[in-house]
This record gives structure tokens, C-alpha cells and sequence, in this order.
């Protein structure tokens, strides 16, 4: 169906950020916008429903973004329909001791969603083309190569029947000032101030690079980047929300056809037993 709300991004395409409009929200009003992301949400829980029962693809979603682009506030409202039985959020800190004696992925592959089930992640290997980039953690030559082994690692998993989804939550340095303002003078938002996260702002141009090159290296046709314009959370949440239920709806007739064939053989065996008795 296309996308009208994000960017979804060609394989090995040039990109500049600055191509993309942080604040652009298609002439939406967010009344208007409010019943269309109702629609997408149901739909984002029907699927959700049939990949869960039929049990034959599973679902990779990648949020990443600076920090307030909304990662957290995605979640709560895009996935707020899904069976939390089937669906879970992986978040990715600094890696502990045992992780940084292992390859950079080996803590990324063991959270990959099984078969029926969707993960999130909330930050991810990424990082380790971004943070590891910019501050300069690993030699140039390491960071670098990363872009391949994460290529292959969604290749994998692609061919392993996984739909690998993967989101730039992209803001304006200006409405991130702006949120960080919001934190300090809202009460109930000041337990999510980070004087890190003040620091992290210093190297906003730095960062910017950095996604422009993961964006470029790392977007494929079987795990494709989403440009997402993010300085409006609602416009934010139903971008975010199409793309999924595009990807997801060319499945849902396979889907579909696998629960009635579950169902014939099913009902048979009980026809059976019934003989049996």
C-alpha cells in the first residue's frame, strides 16, 4: 500500500538527514490523525493475534532515536493492543562483564523473538555503531566491520522467518531542547532527567553522522530502515504503526490458511477420538 507517513529507505541510498523533515505531519491535525491510528491500531492487534496462533514467522521491531525522540512512548501507544503472552521489550545497556567476554551480538541473538512472538528492542546492537562511534570505545577498523556482521545477523534472521522492522526516531535538536525543558518543569516527568543525557547533546552533530552511515550501510531490502518524524509524538506513533501493518498484512492470508488447516486436522483428530471412545 505504500507508505504516506515515513521514509522508508532504499537499499544502499545516500542518505543526509538533513533531506528529512523532523516535523512534518502530511497537513495532519491531530484530531484528524487521532481515528486513523485507532484503525491502525486494531489492525495492529489482529495481526499481532494470527502471527502469535499460526506460529510461523516471528517479529524483530528496532526503535532508535536521541535521547526524548519517544522510543519508550512508541511502545505504550503503537503496541498497546498487542497479547502481552506474545510479545516482549529487550532493552540494551552497557554490557556487563560476562557480555564483553563474548561478541558484540552475542547478547543481541539470545532476546531474537521466537516464532509467533514479537520483540522490541529498545536500543539495540546498533550502538555499537553509534556510541562505540562517537566516543571512540573500539578502533576504527572494529566499529567499522560491525556494519557487516549486522547486516548478516538480520540476514540470518531474516532467513530464519523473521520480519526485521527497523525505526529512526528522527527529532530536531530544537525539540529535543524542548523536551528536556518539559522534564524539568513538569514534577512528574523529573525522575527521567540524565545529566547524561545532557552530556550526550554535546555531540549531537557527531551522532547525527553516525546514524546517516548506519542508515546507508545497514538498510536492507529483507531488514529496511523507517525514517521516522518524530517531533510530533502522535504523528510519531501513526507513522510508526502503518509500517508495521504494512509489513505485517502481505502474511495475513498464509496466516490465515495455516489456523484452517490447523483447525481441519484438529477437528479430525477429535472426530477420531469421539470413534474411539
Amino acid at each position: 500500500m505504500g507508505l504516506d507517513y515515513s521514509w522508508k529507505l532504499d537499499d544502499g541510498a545516500h542518505i543526509s538527514l538533513r533531506d528529512y523533515d523532523p516535523g512534518f505531519h502530511k497537513r495532519l491535525e491531530r484530531d484528524a490523525a487521532e481515528p486513523i491510528f485507532a484503525r491502525l491500531n486494531a489492525r495492529l492487534g489482529d495481526l499481532q493475534e494470527l502471527l502469535y496462533a499460526a506460529g510461523t514467522h516471528a517479529v524483530l521491531i528496532v526503535l532508535q532515536g536521541m535521547d526524548t525522540a519517544g522510543k519508550d512512548g512508541t511502545i505504550s501507544h503503537v503496541m498497546q493492543n498487542f497479547n502481552p503472552q506474545g510479545c516482549s521489550v529487550a532493552s540494551f545497556k552497557a554490557p556487563s562483564e560476562e557480555e564483553r567476554a563474548h561478541d558484540f551480538l552475542w547478547r543481541v541473538h539470545k532476546q531474537a523473538p521466537a516464532r509467533g512472538h514479537v520483540t522490541i528492542f529498545n536500543r539495540s546492537h546498533y550502538e555499537e555503531v553509534l556510541i562505540v562511534r562517537v566516543h571512540e570505545l573500539a578502533p576504527e577498523n572494529v566499529w567499522k566491520a560491525h556494519y557487516d556482521h549486522v547486516n548478516d545477523f538480520e540476514r540470518l534472521l531474516a532467513d530464519s522467518d523473521t520480519i526485521v522492522l527497523k525505526f529512526f526516531l528522527h527529532i530536531s535538536k530544537e525539540e529535543q531542547a524542548q523536551r528536556f525543558h518539559d522534564r524539568e518543569e513538569e514534577k512528574d516527568k523529573r525522575w527521567k532527567l540524565n545529566a547524561g543525557d545532557y552530556e550526550e547533546r554535546r555531540y549531537w552533530d557527531d551522532y547525527q553522522r553516525a546514524y546517516e552511515a548506519l542508515l546507508e550501510r545497514c538498510s536492507t531490502k529483507h531488514a529496511p530502515w523507517h525514517v521516522v518524524p518524530a517531533n510530533h509524538k502522535w504523528f510519531r506513533n501513526l507513522a510508526v504503526a502503518e509500517a508495521i501493518v504494512e509489513a505485517l498484512e502481505p502474511h495475513e492470508d498464509d496466516w490465515r490458511q495455516t489456523l484452517l488447516a490447523r483447525g481441519e486436522r484438529n477437528y479430525k483428530a477429535l472426530q477420531e477420538a469421539r470413534r474411539n471412545e
